[in-house]
């Protein structure tokens, strides 16, 4: 058995059972190797070494242990829901930014997957694919500015609005029960969402407005692109 059903009244959730978490530790596993796979066709020469991959793997597993973490450090949370963090969402943009856009899908896979492991909430096959594996992979849309001139903020701002649209999708779907009093579930869903995604995309490029940390930034990238 991969899960077990939690009733709470007409309430019903799933969790992993132990076996499910292993499959999903393994899983979790793949994505990020081959998010290494990617990363590593991005910076390697033709003749390229084991060390290289293992390099690359560090990058994409550091961003997810870092954007980990920063989640739990919340600056605000809202009395309706939703919490502004300390730039867990830039962290997961990273290896697209470094590596484009296949490797930084698959690492933002790759923490969805880690998002189920440590907090889930599953109601819905659907919802659970819509909430964790393609809402953070949404992030990795950061590689498709990866060359780009201020290809950062850029990439921050398409993976945001990738996530936006798959948590507001998911709660349309699945959540519409909670809209507040007066409104359409799809605009309170979109606003709802919108409302904590964007105060921290806001937040965040701000902080990538000032010179020493966009520098800092780009500085890591050439870090992450050495041979």
């Amino acid at each position: 058995m991969l899960y077990n059903v939690i009733r709470d009244g007409d309430a019903i959730s799933y969790v992993p059972t132990t076996l499910g978490n292993i499959l999903l530790v393994l899983v979790f596993i793949a994505f990020l190797a081959i998010a290494a796979y990617f990363a590593r066709k991005k910076t390697a020469p033709a003749k390229s070494s084991a060390k290289l991959t293992a390099k690359q793997l560090a990058f994409c597993a550091i961003s997810i242990a870092l954007g980990t973490v920063l989640s739990y450090i919340k600056l605000y949370e809202f009395p309706f829901g939703g919490s502004v963090t300390l730039l867990s969402m830039l962290m997961i943009c990273l290896p697209g930014y470094w590596f484009g856009l296949e490797a930084g899908l698959m690492t933002g896979f790759a923490h969805g997957i880690l998002q189920l492991i440590i907090d889930p909430f599953v109601i819905h096959p659907v919802q659970l694919l819509m909430d964790y594996p393609l809402a953070f992979g949404s992030l990795g849309l950061s590689g498709l500015f990866s060359n780009s001139k201020n290809g950062l903020p850029k990439g921050l701002i398409a993976g945001v609005i990738g996530r936006w649209l798959c948590s507001s999708l998911s709660g349309y779907l699945f959540f519409k029960e909670y809209a507040w009093e007066g409104w359409h579930p799809l605009p309170y869903t979109f606003t709802y969402n919108g409302i904590y995604i964007f105060t921290e995309t806001a937040i965040t490029l701000i902080l990538l407005a000032i010179p020493y940390v966009r520098n800092t930034f780009v500085r890591i990238k050439r870090l992450a692109l050495e041979s």
